[in-house]
């Protein structure tokens, strides 16, 4: 069975809980949990690196046990290690640390003092009102917990986009490869870039002959098969994620992947044009009366309609068709239209790859330029620059710019903005930068009006450019900090700096509806990869689905601008 870098993040994140429930070395637990962040963001699969016989150390933060234990997990499935901590510890007590407000450190205490063992030993002791008399816990805690237990408890399991992809991904080759399949895509949410996705939808266009159903269902990933047919066939994953397979004649694939392909409001909106005009759509094709008129290609839905072409990640029912119908519809920006990146770390911060490494990797990504944008100094957790250490960083980035050929470093910094709005180094520092990428790190438990007034103070500040993650969510970790984001679009076009669409998979910030806000208010985004290594540059292309979820085209979008235009555009800023 095929591993994926999401189910050694997984096997590394619970070795870590667990050493941590048991009371282990800090330094052992950090490394457990920096292997799983590593992999996790890692856009390339290990199991590929070690197929092709790459050394694993030469990963940041994974030394030789690491790499032992990565080899270990391919080879096998199984980590010999993890084995053993869950037979020392109730199985299922790792659960509980997916319930908001539960770490590791309470877990133990819950386990050793009250024998809470699973969510609903959890539940009932909640409800009893026996958590509330454990040391560091009290009344209100155990209300929360309650709480968390009962939201926990009416959620359905969702994979981040860049999770999916990697199931995804390999499911698909896995069915391209079937002799008699022609054609394989992965429809859903998925296919509309969404943040999240459920499950996945598969169609397939095949030979009357080919075994698609059979090898489906066969797949080595395979937990339990839910149905099987000649056509439709449903099955549940090993990581947990249900995938439903149909095959499609080909006269009808372009119905059938539109109707899978959604959003159903978007596609209870297309019906109701249709009737109208006297039609039936759905999965088939296109119909009036028993006669059908459309239906092989996603094209021939829409013309049928009076249409045109509708992109995947706007079917949403947020205006789509009434821009279609006035002919206003964006031309998304494609991925292949980035000249550069603004946010990137090397190992002078957080990041793990030196100046000339990631100057080397964005050029053979094509890009123009890319941004050095460590962090400020008051984030002490990823190594931030003071002063002096910056700016000998700017002579260093002016010496290797001398030698590059076909790539050009800018001189930034992702600087912390201060709970008074203040900017973390002082402006004689700033002001030899080429762009300040300011960014909210800390007090994210502030007032909707005073989170929004530290911002708007920080981006009035003259060395202002770039307002980094602006939400400040992890998606799944943590919630968006409350701020008046549409204050914040205008407050940026009227001061004339820009706002960042993080691309890393676990942000994703700006939100879709704020690009669409961006967008509608004349501010440019930026589409970052906030890379802290050669291999995240990668990730740029979920940037983009997301930027196209926004409507963003390329004019709306800062770095597809050439490095000459955008100098002109970061002086203007500062």
């Amino acid at each position: 069975m095929p591993v994926h870098n999401a189910d050694i993040t997984a096997i590394f994140s619970e070795i870590a809980d667990l050493l941590e429930i048991e009371g282990a070395n800090t330094f052992r637990i950090r490394a457990y949990r920096n292997a799983a962040r590593i992999l996790g963001d890692l856009p390339q699969e290990a199991r590929v690196l070690v197929e092709r016989g790459d050394d694993l150390t030469r990963l940041p933060g994974i030394g030789t046990d690491l790499s032992g234990k990565i080899n270990e997990i391919i080879t096998t499935g199984h980590c010999s290690l993890l084995d053993r901590l869950r037979r020392e510890l109730p199985p299922a007590i790792t659960k509980l640390l997916k319930i908001p407000g539960l770490g590791p450190k309470r877990v133990k205490a819950l386990y050793h003092d009250l024998d809470v063992q699973t969510i609903e030993q959890l539940h009932r002791a909640a409800q009893d009102g026996r958590i509330r008399a454990l040391h560091g816990f009290g009344a209100k805690t155990e209300q929360n917990i309650l709480q968390a237990v009962q939201a926990h408890a009416s959620q359905s399991r969702r994979f981040k986009l860049a999770t999916a992809a990697q199931y995804a991904e390999a499911l698909q080759a896995f069915l391209q490869a079937i002799p008699g399949v022609q054609q394989v895509v992965v429809a859903g949410s998925f296919r509309r870039r969404r943040e999240t996705v459920g499950d996945l939808d598969i169609l397939v266009t095949a030979a009357p002959d080919s075994a698609v159903m059979q090898r489906f269902t066969a797949y080595d990933e395979v937990a339990e098969v839910y149905s099987a047919g000649k056509t439709r066939a449903s099955i549940l994953l090993k990581c947990g994620m249900q995938v439903d397979l149909r095959v499609v004649a080909q006269q009808s694939y372009g119905a059938a992947l539109h109707y899978f392909t959604g959003s159903k409001s978007h596609n209870i909106a297309i019906r109701r044009i249709a009737q109208r005009l006297g039609l039936k759509v759905n999965e088939y094709g296109v119909f009036r009366g028993a006669k059908k008129i459309a239906g092989d290609s996603e094209e021939s839905v829409y013309r049928a309609v009076g249409l045109p072409y509708i992109p995947p990640e706007l079917r949403e029912d947020r205006g789509e068709i009434e821009a279609a119908g006035a002919g206003r519809l964006p031309q998304l920006v494609e991925l292949s239209e980035l000249s550069g990146d603004l946010h990137a770390h090397t190992k002078a911060s957080d990041g793990h790859d030196s100046l000339r490494d990631m100057a080397l990797a964005a050029k053979a990504l094509g890009l123009e330029y890319l941004a050095i944008t460590d962090h400020s100094r008051r984030l002490t957790v990823a190594h931030g620059l003071d002063p002096i250490q910056l700016a000998k960083q700017c002579d260093e980035i002016d010496r290797l710019n001398a030698e590059l050929d076909g790539i050009t470093l800018l001189k930034g910094i992702e600087v912390d903005i201060l709970e008074d709005g203040g900017l973390d180094l002082p402006d004689g520092v700033l002001a030899r930068l080429d762009l300040v990428v300011g960014a909210v790190h800390s007090r994210f438990d502030l007032s909707r009006a005073r989170q929004t007034e530290r911002i708007l103070r920080a981006m009035d500040h003259p060395h202002f450019t770039l307002f980094a993650h602006p939400s400040g969510r992890l998606l799944d970790k943590r919630e968006p900090y409350d701020v008046d984001m549409l204050r914040i679009i205008r407050h940026a076009r009227q001061r004339g700096c820009y706002l960042e669409l993080n691309a890393n998979p676990e942000r994703l910030d700006l939100t879709d509806s704020h690009c669409q806000s961006a967008r509608e208010e004349g501010v440019l985004v930026s589409i970052d990869s906030d890379a802290h290594s050669t291999f995240d540059f990668a990730n740029l292309k979920y940037g983009v689905g997301q930027a196209r979820r926004g409507w963003l085209g390329k004019s709306d979008v800062l770095n597809t601008r050439s490095l000459a235009a955008l100098r002109k555009l970061l002086k203007s800023t500062m």
